[in-house]
């Protein structure tokens, strides 16, 4: 582990049997992302990677306003290139995010902007409340997207959808969000937590070797050419056939009784 933390301060970290719930919890300050909630954050991430007892992750903001509202811009004041670019060193968040072993899936409750729109997008899947709101507001301060936004935003949603919310810094409600594709699913906010943590579980009874395989496999489509992605998706579906897993999960088929997955 990269940095070890006893008690994170600003994470709430829950756990129901195979699901870990973490919860950004700065609700007055919208749950913005400064640098002890990112270092907190990639401790918490560390850990659970190597957790066998986690299946799936969920990310949320606490409160019922935001997600994550954003980088704290008062952070932004007074630095210099040298100084930003060395607040932006490897590893990021958005990175470790995105690769993540496990399935994430981003339970956005509320404002979901900038760097928070940034960090619901490196996710494996986002949920929505029907009352929360996106978008990429950096261009009103002078900036750009600085998290991903020009390089996952467009591989999400396309090109043109990206640019209006890129060029424009607007917000866009939850129901439009969904249109576009920048979230799977739009829940009732009451019912949110209940839909979520039903997906959740649901992902993280499935074998997690398999899990792994399947997020790389789906991960590696956005950086490869069709046919090298189909070669890929190849190799990792015949190195399925070495695991304990899928001998388990073909015997349960033929037997018609519910898999025991093993991990191995």
């Amino acid at each position: 582990p990269w940095r070890k933390i006893d008690m994170p301060e600003t994470i709430l970290k829950e756990q129901i049997d195979r699901v870990v719930i973490l919860t950004i919890n700065r609700p007055d300050k919208m749950n913005a992302l400064n640098q002890q909630v990112r270092d907190e954050m990639l401790a918490l991430l560390d850990e659970i990677a190597v957790d066998d007892g986690v299946g799936a992750v969920v990310l949320t903001g606490a409160g019922e306003k935001a997600f994550i509202a954003g980088a704290d811009i008062g952070e932004f004041e007074g630095r210099s290139p040298f100084d930003q670019r060395y607040a932006m060193r490897s590893p990021r968040i958005f990175d470790v995010m995105s690769s993540f072993p496990k399935p994430v899936i981003a339970m956005i409750n509320g404002f979901c902007l900038g760097g928070g729109c940034e960090l619901a997008i490196s996710c494996d899947l986002r949920i929505a409340s029907d009352k929360a709101r996106f978008g990429q507001p950096e261009i009103n301060l002078g900036l750009i997207p600085g998290g991903g936004g020009t390089q996952r935003l467009p591989r999400l949603v396309g090109p043109g959808h990206a640019m209006r919310m890129i060029l424009t810094g607007d917000m866009i409600g939850a129901a439009e969000a969904k249109e576009i594709g920048l979230v799977e699913m739009v829940a009732p906010a009451e019912e949110l937590r209940s839909q979520t943590l039903e997906l959740a579980a649901k992902i993280a009874s499935k074998s997690p070797l398999t899990l792994k395989v399947a997020k790389q496999a789906v991960r590696a489509s956005q950086r490869l050419a069709i046919e090298e992605g189909i070669l890929y998706e190849r190799d990792l579906f015949c190195l399925c056939f070495s695991t304990e897993d899928k001998q388990e999960g073909v015997a349960a088929f033929l037997e018609k009784r519910p898999a025991e997955w093993k991990g191995r």
